[in-house]
């Protein structure tokens, strides 16, 4: 089980990660947003909205809500736009995590998904879903970048902790 305080660390890295890529994507062109990928969801510009989609529906599960729609992954929807969804989901997140204590972590949470299809999970077990879920995206949209000609985007955790001495 996760503690709350690894838990915030990891979703302030993932919001530095989800930085970088996106200013990356933010360089590339229509075309390189939309090429055809063999991975992620098909293409940059799909997986970047599935991770922002998969961020705001894991919050919505860990509140017990009922999950809105997944957006349509096939809108040409601009990076810009991406990003403040991001950053707003990121706020409501943070929020969210900032009233908890390390004692919440443990408490079963029931949610319904999209097909409405009902769960139950430790809310700690919820949050570690949603960190891995970014991280692993995030991986196919780097390489997506770098092969669309976009220059290789360095998410390293440590390169995003370390300072020189």
């Amino acid at each position: 089980m996760i503690n709350l305080q690894s838990a915030t660390t990891m979703w302030t890295y993932n919001d530095w990660a989800n930085g970088r890529v996106l200013g990356a994507a933010a360089g590339l062109a229509d075309e390189a947003l939309d090429r055809a990928f063999d991975m992620g969801r098909g293409s940059l510009r799909r997986t970047l909205l599935h991770i922002l989609a998969g961020e705001h529906v894991w919050l919505q599960r860990w509140q017990g809500r009922t999950e809105t729609p997944w957006p349509d992954e096939e809108e040409k929807a601009p990076v810009a736009d991406i990003a403040r969804c991001m950053e707003a989901t990121s706020g409501d997140r943070a929020a969210f995590l900032a009233a908890l204590g390390d004692g919440d972590l443990a408490r079963e949470v029931i949610y319904r998904d999209s097909k409405g299809s009902l769960f139950a999970a430790s809310l700690g077990d919820m949050i570690l879903q949603g960190i891995t879920h970014s991280l692993h995206h995030r991986a196919q949209g780097v390489n997506m970048i770098r092969r669309a000609g976009g220059g290789i985007v360095e998410l390293d955790y440590m390169t995003w902790i370390r300072k020189p001495a």
